[in-house]
């Protein structure tokens, strides 16, 4: 290209590059510049010996189409504050550095860019959607604060990152995402930072990081997702983090992380979750999050964790596995009763494993519920065992007081022991113990009926305490 085809702006420009001095026209009465002029400067500007030269525009309005695909751009680029008429096309391209911040674009169609550094999108403003799947950015990618609008027809995301690598921190926080944010089979070589980022796409995904890859956190405090937040197969070895969070799909799942492996997942402080959470399959060594957060549906087969904080009482927590999609789910209880357990709660533990007989009780016939409801009231599934000595001492009692003032005859005379009213009761109580009263002695009419109920009663009481016993010893 001729210096003398280039308007005023325009040679200012050319003349700068050399050099890598920074040009700003955003005072300048003419802004317009030529994105075929910006083109020739990356691929074939011209050279001064003993310069470092570099294209460094700001305020700019970039005029035509900036089509760089295919080419290799061996310069630093920065083109801040610049409006942009049309999409710039920088599929397959490869860059040193690439900085855009604060510029107007209506797109970006950029997918398989190679970017040997930093790539900069900080305080942009897309007016359409931003193609970036498949880049290899060997440092950061900075988005934070920036604004990503979807097309008309919502079909195609408004961000697309999918299949990417970034070789360090992944910079999203206060960005604001009007449509899917797609980072499905991505690769972060560091952390990924969405604190107080928007995600809108009510009735839809509002982020798709399926499979995603992180070598350490994904920070989202206060993060506000209007929309289905898929996180399935994610792997985040470090801290997920969506305290404070608002997670909204009603009616559908609202966050979804089913088969995913988290270090730490940390929901509390987070607003109820307006929609279901999915975490079955889910590995998670600590898993904090407020009871209230999961005020709706939950499905949680298969989830494994380690670690459940903040401590609070089972009653708190079991109302949360009340509310599973699919119904009595034993591996649930289990979980959260190691988890206690752990903690060395072990009233806890036993509240959960009795809620857990208690929700199995409802899926068995009618004769298993009843059975079920005799162990529940007489020793709680073996988990109230003093309910079964009040049974026994209130039986004592009865048989005690009833036999003494009706003194039952005895099987043979002149060949039997004294009659005691207090071991002829435990004989009958107690089935695996003999006293020799309940041999010698027939109670008649309504006391016979009396003893066959204690037989029967302590034959009930005596189950339930060995299955309760078996049951705690089965658990240790």
């Amino acid at each position: 290209m001729e210096i003398n085809e280039l308007t005023p702006a325009e040679r200012q420009v050319w003349e700068a590059f050399p050099t890598g001095t920074a040009v700003d026209l955003a005072d300048s009465p003419e802004q317009a510049v030529r994105a075929s002029v910006l083109r020739a400067l990356m691929l074939n500007g011209p050279r001064r010996d003993g310069e470092i030269p570099g294209l460094k525009v700001s305020g700019a309005r970039i005029t035509g189409v900036l089509d760089v695909q295919y080419g290799t751009v061996e310069t630093y680029v920065r083109l801040s504050q610049c409006r942009f008429d049309e999409v710039p096309r920088l599929y397959g391209s490869r860059f040193r550095q690439l900085n855009l911040t604060g510029s107007e674009l209506p797109g970006l169609a950029a997918a398989t860019l190679c970017v040997e550094g930093v790539l900069r999108l900080t305080d942009c403003r897309f007016r359409g959607p931003v193609g970036l799947a498949g880049s290899q950015i060997s440092g950061a990618l900075f988005i934070d604060r920036a604004e990503f609008q979807a097309a008309d027809d919502g079909e195609e995301p408004a961000l697309r990152l999918n299949h990417s690598s970034i070789g360090e921190d992944l910079v999203a926080s206060w960005t604001r995402v009007r449509g899917r944010m797609v980072v499905n089979d991505a690769t972060v070589a560091a952390s990924v930072n969405l604190h107080d980022a928007t995600l809108e796409n009510p009735g839809g995904t509002a982020l798709d990081a399926e499979t995603l890859s992180i070598s350490s956190d994904l920070h989202a405090r206060r993060l506000t997702a209007l929309g289905r937040v898929s996180l399935r197969g994610i792997q985040v070895p470090g801290r997920l983090d969506l305290s404070y969070a608002r997670l909204s799909h009603p009616g559908h799942t609202a966050l979804q992380a089913s088969s995913s492996m988290i270090g730490e997942l940390w929901l509390n402080g987070a607003e109820p979750l307006e929609g279901s959470l999915n975490l079955r399959r889910a590995q998670i060594e600590h898993l904090r999050v407020d009871p209230e957060t999961l005020a709706t549906a939950v499905r949680l087969n298969g989830l494994t964790y380690t670690m459940l904080t903040p401590h609070v009482p089972a009653e708190r927590m079991l109302p949360v596995l009340e509310r599973d999609i699919d119904g009595y789910v034993p591996y649930a209880y289990e979980q959260l009763t190691a988890a206690y357990l752990r903690v060395g709660d072990d009233h806890a533990a036993r509240v959960v494993q009795l809620a857990k007989q208690r929700r199995l009780r409802r899926t068995r016939a009618w004769y298993g519920r009843l059975w079920g409801y005799v162990q529940d009231v007489t020793v709680g599934y073996g988990f109230r065992p003093l309910r079964a000595c009040a049974w026994l001492v209130s039986l004592l009692a009865l048989g005690s007081i009833a036999y003494a003032l009706h003194e039952p005859p005895p099987l043979k005379a002149g060949e039997h022991p004294d009659f005691n009213p207090v071991f002829f009761t435990l004989d009958l109580l107690l089935p695996v113990i003999s006293f020799g009263q309940e041999g010698a002695f027939a109670p008649e009419g309504g006391y016979q009926a009396l003893s066959y109920a204690l037989v029967i009663t302590g034959w009930i009481l005596a189950t339930t305490v060995v299955t309760g016993v078996t049951r705690a010893v089965s658990r240790q």
